[in-house]
């Protein structure tokens, strides 16, 4: 595959494009934040679980703990910026909900809400946390999953019909758009 460079600096970009997804947690007033995240992964399908990679200083890591819960919300390309102004912002300092436009709504079962633009949700208990370096895994329990019906197809997504931001790192993006077999 040709002459190999260093890119330990950016080690983690190798590892992308990763689907990126709206984090939401809830404070104890009942102020609902959202924040960007492209580090996340199903983690178990029975009890199903997934993982969330967040800053361990965030706003949201903070509510997270404070709450148990949170939601996960999976918008496409046409939210794209609202996902930047949601991952460039502190939801410390400014109503992240407002700024980018997103309208909160119930979840079924848990006390964050989720967000009405998106195409699809999970509403997540804390399962179990991880500090990493800088970050903390979040593994929530899974306990709600639904989504927009015309862009979910026999269990996955028809990439012909929504485009689903994937991160590239920094202000880079792209969209998948056909689907392969081997």
């Amino acid at each position: 595959m040709g002459v190999k460079v260093d890119v330990m600096d950016d080690f983690y970009k190798l590892l992308h494009p990763c689907m990126t997804i709206l984090v939401v947690s809830i404070s104890r007033d009942g102020k609902p934040n959202v924040m960007t995240c492209a580090w996340n992964m199903p983690v178990s399908e029975d009890p199903p679980m997934i993982a969330v990679v967040l800053g361990e200083e965030s706003y949201t890591s903070q509510l997270i703990k404070e709450s148990g819960e949170f939601t996960v919300n999976i918008p496409d390309e046409r939210l794209l910026k609202a996902v930047w102004l949601c991952g460039t912002r502190s939801g410390r300092r400014a109503d992240k909900f407002k700024l980018a436009g997103l309208t909160p709504a119930p979840a079924k079962k848990v006390k964050p809400p989720i967000i009405s633009e998106c195409a699809a949700h999970l509403e997540c208990k804390l399962h179990d946390r991880v500090e990493a370096g800088e970050c903390v895994v979040f593994i929530g329990e899974v306990l709600e999953a639904y989504c927009s019906k015309e862009v979910f197809e026999k269990g996955v997504w028809n990439v012909e019909k929504i485009g689903l931001p994937l991160h590239l790192g920094g202000r880079l993006f792209a969209v998948p758009t056909r689907v392969i077999k081997p």
